[in-house]
C-alpha cells in the first residue's frame, strides 16, 4: 500500500505475534464508510487510526492491522473508494490514487484501476464520468473481485491464492 503502519502497531505485532484474526466485524460501504458491525464509524481519530493501518494480503483480503490483530474487512463492493478532491483523485483513506483506467458496470457504476489497486468511484462523483462512460471498458460486477484479485467477504483460509498457501 506504500505506507509504513502505525509504529505502535509494529512493536505489538512483535510483541504479540500469536494473536487470532477477527471476521466479520469491521465493513467498509460504498462510498468509503467504515462501519463496525453495521454501524457506520464516526470517531474521527478511530477512522483514522484504521485508514493509516488498512492493507491486504496474500490471498487478497483487506484487512485493518489492530496493534498484534488481523481485522478483516468485508467490502460492499471493492477494496477502496475513491473520490475526487478538486483535480486529485484520493481513496477513503485519504491516499493519492494514481488513476491508471476507468471501467463502467453493468449497474452504471464507475471503477478506476490505480497504482494501489481497484476502487468503486465515490457515487457523488458519477457525473464527472457521465459524457465519456459510454466510451469505458465495461465489466461484469461478479468478476471484479476475480480480475482485481481481492475478496469481498473474508473468511479463514479464504482467497484466491489459498490454496498455494500454507
Amino acid at each position: 500500500m506504500g505506507r509504513a503502519m502505525d509504529p505502535i502497531v509494529l512493536r505489538s505485532m512483535a510483541k504479540w505475534p500469536d494473536v487470532p484474526d477477527v471476521y466479520g466485524w469491521l465493513s467498509l460501504d460504498r462510498r468509503g464508510n467504515w462501519l463496525i458491525k453495521g454501524e457506520r464509524i464516526g470517531n474521527a481519530a478511530l477512522k483514522e487510526f484504521i485508514s493509516r493501518n488498512y492493507t491486504s494480503d496474500a490471498r487478497g483480503r483487506w484487512f485493518f492491522q489492530n496493534g498484534p490483530q488481523r481485522v478483516f474487512v468485508k467490502l460492499a463492493y471493492t477494496p477502496l473508494v475513491a473520490r475526487h478532491e478538486g483535480d486529485a483523485i484520493v481513496d477513503q483513506c485519504g491516499r493519492w490514487f494514481g488513476l491508471i483506467e476507468a471501467f463502467l458496470d453493468e449497474e452504471g457504476s464507475v471503477l478506476l484501476l490505480g497504482g494501489s489497486g481497484i476502487a468503486l468511484l465515490d457515487d457523488r462523483d458519477l457525473e464527472r464520468y457521465a459524457d465519456g462512460a459510454e466510451s469505458l471498458p465495461r465489466v461484469r460486477r461478479q468478476e471484479v473481485p476475480k480480475r482485481f484479485g481481492f475478496v469481498a467477504d473474508p473468511a479463514p483460509g479464504s482467497g484466491p491464492f489459498s490454496e498455494t498457501l500454507s
